[in-house]
């Protein structure tokens, strides 16, 4: 029997919805990456609005931070040092002492060493001998660190050739299904920087310190162990623990073999299929991980309390008290020692907090969890729901599903952060939202999709360009569009960065930090000038060409295209307040940045231009070429804002304008006068502005009437006045040059005042 029209179309209602769904099913149990960093940036949300609670649960980081290099010496130190700084340490009262670095190599400081660089000679030879006699600095360290005890030095996994295994003090034991080994789940890598077989020998413990940045950079997550890819007989793959874990161990005094509770293990509940790590027991701790024996940091953001520097434990200046009965992490925040990750919280942060925050969830039982099991509970609760939407969306028409679909993707939100909040469970809201989403979308737009087919299409053509009041004019009234040309009266604009060559050059070896910059600074001032209905005609390199009043009527668009070069100051100026503050912390230069922006008005022809091949919505037009002559010579004026004599004489009374200049720009024989935009309307009001107006109208028209001295007079008064509310120097320092220069060459009789500009 053949199916009528209405019944494909029924049969489609459920048909596209059900195909969405399963490939949304699919995608999540593929753990696609995209899929999978969106989940992390929820997660991350979450840390941001609230962070864990800062509580002192004993930790401590002796810092070897940058002023402790400039008083102690460069890095790497010498063993002698690091032996006095462990020994004061565990003097004070310090339970146990982690290392957060790898001592890989020989003290090059250790006077048998020392004497091997010297020339050949007697006296070489004489004083070898006597060098013999004297401590070997790693021996000496190594003394202190078997002599002090409750020590935990650092193995880092890397890839490479394999010399030797690193020491293993912790080890594991699983419990779970037979034939699982923990190599199975956690990362495993070739090769491991360890230190002075000496020196790990007498440590109570040795740790990892890997800490497993996302693919995005991020570190959300900490292995608490892994494996070195070498088979032992009767061992398998040697697995390390981390050396937060390593520490608690040495703490508690614990064996040395730790509990890790696998799925399928005795007295474990088995949920689902999936299979993984659970958790780590440690003494008398149990530590919840992930499937491959991560554990989630719950971070509270960078903590001053945290930290004692380095310098000030080897100067005495820490009393006994401050360490007594803490564990103290060694590791470093000097940027040159290349030990800084970024997490949810701090873009940049030294490594060895992160084991600090680990670390203090363990000793508060603090523990941020998404067990192995989850995500299949999430898809589940997906596939109910998904199904539920596609049986009742056909049946319940376009208003209701959306209410419905609202309740509930405003349900697994509100789900999600109470079982952070509240029980410290990391639960995924985004599928749920995304299947409905997905699902309402297909169900609702199947009766509507040639009506949006033609919206989506205008939205497309002009969304990049156009502001977002004007895309929605055109999607709600396409027939208001004019393809082709037309003439039109418009405003223009054109903005260019100054000095731009000079920054560049701060990022040759850096292109990619360059065009950051450039999408941050065009960012903002795309958006002043979109969100004063204003159109994008183009980007070129730094450079922004805008124009107002095509395609759509845009009244007043001459006030509104001022209002956007003053908003353009004003974030321009938010932007370098901030990039200053982000070079002064990470002890950078910083070079502002300034734009010119030159507006005019008037006649342009504007419409789709180019070719058969390719064109582009863009305007033509005499105004156009003086607006960009008006931007070049925002340089030359000392002011960041030239408007052409039409703008000032549509705007004036609503703005702060003062005259420039008379000039004749390059490619133009008539001369025009132009202004400098200063401010709104309310320092126009101003007594202070008024006042100094006057004085600048003043000097303009002594300058004309080569009135030097009277002229002069005026630059001074003016100079003083502007102080008030704005820096002119530049206009000032202009006209005193040319009023020296007429003074030694007079301009011709018929001098009218006009400046011809010889520079675009």
């Amino acid at each position: 029997m053949l199916m009528t029209k209405n019944s494909v179309l029924r049969f489609q209602h459920y048909l596209i919805p059900l195909i969405i769904l399963i490939t949304c099913i699919f995608i999540r149990w593929q753990n696609v990456p995209v899929i999978d960093q969106l989940r992390l940036t929820v997660f991350d949300f979450y840390q941001q609005i609230a962070p864990r609670t800062y509580e002192d649960a004993g930790v401590r980081i002796v810092d070897i931070d940058e002023r402790s290099l400039q008083e102690e010496g460069q890095w790497p130190w010498p063993r002698t040092k690091l032996s006095e700084l462990l020994y004061r340490l565990r003097a004070s009262g310090a339970s146990v002492v982690g290392f957060d670095m790898v001592f890989a190599e020989p003290d090059r400081t250790s006077p048998s060493r020392v004497i091997d660089d010297w020339p050949q000679s007697p006296e070489r030879d004489r004083i070898a001998e006597m060098a013999k006699t004297l401590p070997d600095h790693d021996q000496l360290f190594a003394q202190f660190i078997k002599g002090t005890g409750n020590v935990v030095t650092a193995v880092q996994l890397r890839n490479g050739d394999l010399d030797t295994l690193p020491r293993q003090v912790g080890n594991f034991s699983a419990a779970g299904e037979a034939g699982r080994k923990l190599s199975d789940f956690v990362p495993v890598l070739p090769t491991a920087a360890s230190n002075l077989e000496i020196i790990e020998a007498a440590a109570t413990g040795n740790a990892l310190v890997n800490v497993s940045p996302g693919q995005d950079g991020i570190v959300r997550r900490v292995p608490l162990m892994a494996a070195i890819d070498h088979d032992q007989p009767g061992i398998g793959k040697p697995v390390y623990p981390t050396l937060s874990l390593e520490m608690l161990r040495v703490l508690q005094n614990a064996p040395k073999t730790m509990l890790v509770r696998m799925s399928g293990a005795s007295g474990s509940t088995r949920w689902t299929n999936s299979e993984g790590i659970a958790s780590v027991r440690v003494g008398a701790l149990t530590i919840p991980t992930d499937h491959a024996g991560y554990m989630w940091v719950h971070f509270t953001g960078h903590q001053k309390d945290r930290y004692l520097s380095a310098t000030d434990i080897l100067d005495g200046a820490v009393g006994p008290e401050t360490l007594q009965n803490k564990m103290v992490l060694l590791g470093t925040s000097a940027a040159g020692l290349l030990d800084l990750r970024s997490t949810p919280l701090d873009r940049v942060i030294p490594g060895v907090e992160i084991h600090a925050e680990m670390l203090e969830q363990m000793l508060l039982e603090h523990f941020l969890t998404r067990p192995y099991w989850l995500a299949e509970v999430e898809m589940l609760v997906l596939l109910i729901v998904g199904m539920f939407f596609i049986v009742g969306v056909p049946r319940l028409g376009a208003v209701w599903p959306a209410v419905i679909g609202l309740a509930i993707g405003g349900s697994a939100v509100g789900i999600s952060w109470w079982a952070y909040t509240q029980e410290l469970v990391l639960i995924d809201p985004l599928y749920p939202i995304v299947g409905l989403a997905a699902v309402y979308l297909a169900t609702s737009s199947l009766g509507f999709m040639r009506t949006e087919g033609e919206r989506r299409q205008v939205r497309a053509a002009f969304a990049n360009y156009l502001s977002p009041a004007l895309v929605a004019q055109l999607a709600e009234h396409p027939e208001r569009l004019k393809l082709g040309g037309e003439t039109r009266d418009m405003t223009l604009m054109f903005c260019d960065v100054r000095g731009f060559t000079a920054i560049s050059e701060g990022f040759k070896a850096n292109p990619q930090g360059l065009t950051r910059l450039i999408n941050r600074l065009l960012t903002p001032l795309t958006g002043c000038i979109l969100n004063r209905e204003g159109t994008i005609d183009k980007y070129m390199g730094d450079c922004i060409m805008a124009f107002w009043n095509a395609p759509l009527d845009v009244e007043n668009h001459t006030h509104n295209a001022c209002d956007s070069a003053l908003a353009m100051r004003s974030a321009l100026k938010e932007l370098n307040t901030n990039r200053e503050q982000e070079a002064t912390q990470a002890n950078e230069t910083f070079l502002p940045l300034n734009v010119g922006i030159g507006i005019n008005c008037g006649e342009c022809l504007v419409g789709n231009m180019g070719s058969d091949q390719r064109f582009d919505y863009s305007v033509l037009g005499d105004a156009v070429n003086l607006a960009s002559r008006l931007e070049g010579q925002s340089k030359n004026y000392g002011v960041d804002v030239v408007l052409g004599e039409d703008v000032a004489k549509r705007v004036g009374n609503d703005f702060a304008i003062i005259e420039l200049d008379l000039i004749a720009v390059k490619g133009k024989s008539e001369a025009v006068h132009i202004y400098a935009l200063l401010g709104d309307a309310g320092m126009a009001s101003t007594t202070q502005f008024r006042t100094f107006a006057d004085l600048h109208a003043a000097m303009i028209e002594a300058y004309r009437s080569q009135r030097w001295e009277d002229a002069e007079g005026l630059i001074a008064q003016c100079r003083d006045t502007a102080h008030e509310f704005t820096s002119l120097d530049g206009l000032y320092d202009l006209y005193a040059e040319r009023i020296a220069l007429f003074r030694t060459t007079p301009p011709p009789a018929d001098w009218d005042g006009v400046f011809i500009a010889t520079s675009k």
